[in-house]
């Protein structure tokens, strides 16, 4: 999953060309500056002090490459990076994230993933996970449906895919073989299809999408690599004008909006094989379809498993109830 929608700054237009290459290293693990790594050694050391961040115990209680997503988000200024970490773990606590995760019920989950960004099961050429998101499917009944999930519950299944996204599907491609190991992959590639959305039905998402954005904005920074926007209807810079107030400059220049014919520039990011037909490429996958796992995640996974889980040590396992409320499940005080 990732930001589903996108902005600009106020005067410009969307990212065009002939070729996608995002720069997926700069900032990353491997290839700091001497001065970003000055800045990485003081985020942690102000994590370690103000007791949110530990990299002692078998397993560090947060990995180096999250610990990057929100320095990178704040251009690597460490107090604010610090900030906006300190927010988001005491957003985690508050809606109780880990035993959310822990304790999702498996057929709710997989029901969910319907209305939200899709994981393909492929890769781009750089190994990021390639999701898509098709508005159009969103429509008719599925809307209805997604209108009737109380607000609180809504915002729960959010929160359970985007745990999805950054413990499974970014840690299982980061131990898959790409182009920038041993960096591992912190963000994904997402195509956002506009084909048959009318400018009605577009607005009647609009909490919807700004919610998911909003919550991925705060609590799961630098997810996003690229947005290819495809088949964009003639309505498309209104709708350019609504959204654009809620990304920061960062995310903007993210934004590629490819129109009806995509596939000659996505094949410059993504391989036909791992292309879906309808953008251009070669795989027979839709929207609707579970991931199609490429022979490589195959090799580690066997197939794509359902409800929560998370990768850790090369292996599928699902998610730990933290110690308080696995203490309480278990009637010990």
């Amino acid at each position: 999953m990732s930001t589903v929608f996108l902005s600009q700054t106020a005067d410009a237009q969307p990212a065009t060309g002939e070729k996608i290459d995002p720069d997926v290293t700069s900032g990353h693990l491997h290839h700091l500056t001497q001065d970003q790594q000055a800045a990485f050694n003081v985020f942690k050391d102000i994590l370690a002090k103000a007791q949110l961040y530990s990299p002692d115990r078998p397993h560090p209680t947060h990995d180096e490459p999250t610990l990057l997503r929100f320095l990178r988000a704040r251009r690597f200024d460490p107090q604010k990076a610090f900030k906006q970490f300190a927010d988001a773990e005491a957003w985690r606590k508050k809606h109780n994230v880990d035993a959310l995760y822990a304790t999702f019920p498996v057929d709710e989950f997989e029901s969910a993933r319907r209305f939200y960004p899709r994981w393909t099961g492929r890769r781009d050429k750089n190994g990021l996970p390639v999701y898509v998101y098709r508005i159009a499917s969103l429509s008719g009944p599925l809307q209805k449906e997604l209108n009737s999930v109380p607000p609180e519950r809504r915002y729960q299944r959010i929160v359970a895919l985007y745990e999805t996204m950054t413990r499974f599907v970014l840690r299982l491609c980061s131990h898959l073989p790409h182009r920038t190991e041993p960096t591992p992959i912190s963000s994904v590639t997402t195509i956002i299809d506009l084909e048959q959305i009318s400018l009605p039905s577009l607005w009647s998402l609009r909490s919807h999408l700004q919610e998911a954005s909003a919550l991925a904005t705060a609590n799961y920074p630098e997810t996003l690599s690229t947005i290819a926007v495809v088949n964009s209807p003639s309505f498309f810079p209104t709708v350019w004008s609504w959204i654009k107030p809620f990304f920061d400059e960062g995310t903007r220049r993210k934004v590629h909006v490819l129109g009806k014919d995509p596939g000659p520039i996505l094949r410059t990011l993504i391989d036909p094989k791992d292309l879906p037909k309808p953008y251009g490429g070669e795989l027979d996958w839709k929207y609707e379809d579970e991931p199609a796992l490429d022979d490589a995640a195959k090799a580690v996974i066997g197939e794509m498993p359902k409800g929560p889980v998370v990768f850790e040590d090369g292996q599928v396992r699902s998610p730990s109830l933290p110690s308080e409320h696995a203490d309480a499940a278990s009637g010990i005080s």
